[in-house]
Parts: structure tokens; C-alpha cells; sequence
């Protein structure tokens, strides 16, 4: 069982990426499901049913989100519908849509979690707590369990990594759109890296305009940020190689695709 995540998809740019590198990447990995973090696909924040459908239709089949999921007001119109979307399963009791979801690859059902930390980021529902709370729910359909952690700290990601150990097949970090080099597997075979970098402008900062950026430090004043549509992009993405029959990662594999580290098919 392969699994290949696409680390956020920052506007056109990063939608452009996935459209092109995508059915590249499945002629190479094979991957037998392909999870997109989609938060910051619609213009750098939230998405919209079309985009969604477009992740779909170019070859994913679950959408993740993250603390920009309600930055588009259509997607209340949509997510309850949207039965391979999930945002975080920490956001308060009541909020719309769903934070887990199940897909069955080939006969073999995979359960996909969605949380969000709570370090530098608004303060929601607990998210170790609420990781106990699905896999206790998850291992009762199967062992195939993928956690996408949408946080900002690292020592907070690399935490609940050590608490799902063994208990989950992988779990990969979101949000920070930096790519991070310690792609492991944990002592329990818990697949663990804590940020799969973003997709989208490689030239910009964080998927937006550079200049805007470091006017803000150099000013403190408020300033609008903006996704540039134009020039050079990159791709951050994991596959993930599970044994479908214990649930354990037997091998993580970190892509990263730019000018700097062109794509060999």
C-alpha cells in the first residue's frame, strides 16, 4: 500500500503543480492513494467546490484542510456533501463538516485524520485527545490509519507523533509550507515527518509576494498578501509505503520538486 500526500496547495500556482506533476508522479510511485492538503488552494486560503472536484478529477482522492478551511464562504454550501473532504476533527463540537473519512483502495479500507495543533494557532478542541478519540473509532474498520497534523510547532507535531506511534500508519505535518528533512519511522512503525513542505510560487514566501512579506517586517504595518501567479513553482509531497496487513510503514520517501530539484520520471 502506497500513499502519496501533496503538502499544501497554495492558488493557481500550486493548483498548476498538481495538474502537471500529478499523473507524473502516479506513472513513477504508483501510489494506491493520493491525499491533497487543498487549505490554501483558492487564492492562498480556504477552497472552493470547483477546486475540490479539480483535485478530485486530476487524481486524488481525499482532500484535507486546515485553520484557513472557513476563508471561503461557499464552503459551507458544500462540505457537509463532500464525502472525501475532511477538515480538522479538533474544531468545536457543531462545526460543519467532518474530520475523518474512510476510502476503500482495492478492497482494503484506509481511514484519513485530519487535526489541527494549538500552539501559535487559535485555541480549538484538544487534538491528542481527540487522535485517541478516531483511532479507538478507525481500528475498529481497519489498520490503515494516515493523520495529516495541520500545526505551527514543530515540538508540537513531533509530540503527538510520539503518541500515535504504533498506533497509526503515518503522520505528516502541514501548515509551516517548509519543507523539513527528518522524514523517519518511528520505533513502532509509525511513518513521521514534520513538515511536507507546500505546493505552489517557489520565489515567494509561503506561497506569497516576497516584497509584501518583507515589507511587513520592516515596517510592522499592515500589508495584503497576495499568491503571484506568475514565475517559478514547486511541489512538496511524502509517499508512504504501508504493510496493509499490520498497518506498520515500512518506508517514507520525501519529494520535492523545483528549479533546484528538477523531476526525474
Amino acid at each position: 500500500m502506497k500513499i502519496l500526500f501533496i503538502g499544501d496547495v497554495v492558488g493557481s500556482p500550486g493548483r498548476d503543480m498538481v495538474k502537471e506533476y500529478l499523473p507524473k508522479l502516479k506513472e513513477k510511485y504508483r501510489p494506491s492513494l493520493t491525499i491533497i492538503n487543498g487549505e490554501n488552494a483558492a487564492a492562498g486560503k480556504g477552497i472552493t467546490e470547483k477546486i475540490y472536484k479539480q483535485f478530485m478529477e486530476w487524481g486524488a482522492q481525499v482532500v484535507t484542510m486546515g485553520n484557513h478551511t472557513w476563508d471561503k464562504k461557499e464552503i459551507f454550501e458544500f462540505i457537509d456533501d463532500s464525502k472525501y473532504m475532511i477538515r480538522p476533527a479538533n474544531f468545536p463540537e457543531g462545526t460543519p463538516g467532518k474530520g475523518i473519512t474512510y476510502i476503500n483502495v482495492n478492497g482494503v479500507e484506509v481511514a484519513v485524520i485530519n487535526l489541527q495543533g494549538r500552539t501559535f494557532l487559535p485555541a480549538i478542541d484538544d487534538p491528542f485527545k481527540k487522535a485517541d478519540e478516531l483511532i479507538e473509532e478507525a481500528k475498529k474498520r481497519t489498520n490503515l490509519i494516515f493523520i495529516d497534523f495541520h500545526a505551527e510547532a514543530t515540538s508540537e507535531k513531533q509530540a503527538i507523533g510520539w503518541y500515535v506511534d504504533g498506533r497509526v500508519s503515518a503522520l505528516v505535518g502541514t501548515h509551516t509550507h517548509t519543507q523539513t528533512s527528518d522524514e523517519r519511522i518511528l520505533p513502532q512503525g509509525t511513518a513521521y515527518i514534520s513538515d511536507v513542505g507546500m505546493t505552489g510560487p517557489y520565489d515567494g514566501i509561503l506561497g506569497v509576494e516576497k516584497e509584501a512579506v518583507i515589507k511587513r517586517f520592516l515596517t510592522s504595518l499592515p500589508v495584503r498578501f497576495e499568491v503571484p501567479k506568475n514565475g517559478r513553482t514547486q511541489m512538496g509531497a511524502v509517499l508512504v509505503t504501508i504493510d496493509p496487513s499490520s498497518g506498520k510503514t515500512k518506508d517514507i520517501e520525501r519529494i520535492l520538486i523545483n528549479d533546484d530539484h528538477p523531476f526525474f520520471g
